[in-house]
């Protein structure tokens, strides 16, 4: 499906904006944490845009979520790093690895937990400090966001692995 949708660039601003259209919508779905607002559908987003359609778009559908969400008052600006951290590790670790089937879906899961988990946590509690003027511990955002992450990122390795929407994709694609 990767080769499909390679060349096919209105197929995947397609399917790029269903998922930011559907990233908004769903956004009412969040777990309050202190500043931060735990976001297990964006992770879920970030992991399904990074295998279906590559870490550029990942990343943009993960800023366009977060922009848009903010715009409306849903959001806060912690959203931006970890969401587009999360989305860029998912996309690298799955292209790098989609040669194995099974372990590419589960290294683009480790890359939102340890993109949007550490990485953008650490990033969020700098901007909570000097940003938003709320001085927080180096480490206050992890455990948030990591579970916001991990559970995002189960979710659609379940979608993947027990509904293989890979392969629906795939004849979905063929038939353009």
């Amino acid at each position: 499906m990767m080769n499909k949708l390679k060349g096919n660039r209105s197929l995947k601003l397609s399917i790029s904006g269903m998922l930011i259209a559907l990233g908004v919508v769903l956004s009412t779905f969040y777990i309050p944490f202190g500043v931060a607002k735990c976001f297990p559908i964006q992770h879920f987003i970030n992991v399904i845009g990074a295998v279906l359609l590559g870490p550029a778009y990942a990343v943009m559908n993960a800023f366009l979520i977060s922009l848009i969400r903010n715009m409306l008052g849903m959001g806060s600006l912690l959203a931006f790093p970890g969401s587009m951290i999360g989305a860029a590790l998912a996309g690298l670790l799955y292209k790098k690895f989609s040669g194995q089937k099974a372990l590419s879906h589960r290294m683009a899961c480790l890359g939102e937990v340890m993109g949007t988990g550490i990485l953008g946590g650490m990033i969020a509690a700098f901007m909570a400090s000097y940003l938003m003027g709320n001085r927080v511990g180096l480490f206050f955002f992890i455990i948030p966001f990591g579970i916001s992450s991990l559970v995002g990122s189960i979710f659609s390795l379940i979608i993947f692995e027990a509904t293989d929407v890979l392969k629906m994709m795939r004849r979905w694609t063929e038939k353009i």
